[in-house]
């Protein structure tokens, strides 16, 4: 399931890291640059996945969705455990992405630093999430899924708890705490996808990926929509904090599932 890393990887190129990069450079002078340089971003993680990744000799037709098979995926428990270990990391992820530029630009303004610095920061701690995929891929071949999963939520859920203890102090101690957590935020995001594909069977696969990143992706609307609320209401030094909920329940599930029999299926006996 190498390729499935190496797609999250390439994804990135098209996330919303490039922005900030431009922003720090000064290319971007309003909102319409911003939106133009998301485009070609976008477009440019698309060339980089059609030239660079190959998914044979595994590649075969996708099944497709079928709302019959929701009610079978409902019931695995194995299915749903991978699925709330994905919640998990979702409910984490995009607000992170979404807030962490601005805590970092009201954070760097309290010491007086230049706000194109934030924004280089930002770009940094958005785009460590391509090298985290990949290497995260190839140990969760060798060492398990739920192992390298579980040692990415903890340690990114740590970061979440953490991170606003070093509001307004240090920039560089600030710097390489994001750092790390936006390695780690991203390194499991591609197993989650992998457990479904190696513990569900063909005919309900299409559908189970359908309905995992589904959920994901509404889940996140809540998180972001939520953390300025959270703002306004304790500031920074603990708006973040409540993230760390996805990250604990990840990690149950994730343990969960790893003490079940079928998750020998995983990572060729890696679990």
């Amino acid at each position: 399931m190498a390729w499935v890393s190496a797609f999250s990887s390439a994804r990135s190129l098209s996330g919303p890291r490039l922005p900030h990069l431009l922003k720090f450079v000064g290319g971007l002078g309003d909102w319409r640059s911003v939106l133009w340089a998301a485009a070609a971003s976008a477009l440019l993680g698309g060339v980089v996945a059609a030239i660079f990744i190959r998914e044979e000799p595994f590649r075969s037709a996708s099944p497709p969705f079928n709302l019959r098979y929701v009610r079978t995926i409902f019931l695995s428990r194995e299915l749903m455990l991978a699925n709330l270990g994905y919640l998990g990391h979702m409910w984490e992820l995009f607000a992170m992405w979404t807030w962490i530029p601005a805590f970092l630009l009201a954070s760097f303004a309290a010491n007086g630093i230049d706000p194109k610095w934030a924004s280089l920061v930002a770009f940094g701690v958005i785009a460590a999430g391509g090298p985290a995929s990949v290497l995260a891929g190839v140990l969760a071949d060798r060492l398990g899924r739920t192992t390298v999963t579980t040692i990415a939520l903890v340690v990114s859920g740590t970061c979440a708890l953490l991170s606003g203890q070093f509001f307004g102090g240090s920039p560089l101690l600030l710097t390489l705490l994001t750092l790390v957590w936006g390695f780690f935020a991203v390194a499991d995001s591609a197993q989650f996808s992998a457990c479904i594909t190696e513990l569900a069977d063909r005919e309900i696969m299409g559908t189970a990926l359908t309905l995992q990143t589904s959920m994901g992706f509404l889940l996140t609307l809540v998180s972001i929509r939520l953390l300025p609320t959270l703002q306004e209401s304790v500031g920074w030094q603990w708006a973040f904090a409540f993230l760390a909920l996805g990250p604990v329940v990840g990690v149950w599930a994730m343990a969960a599932l790893r003490r079940s029999p079928v998750a020998a299926r995983l990572a060729s006996g890696n679990r």
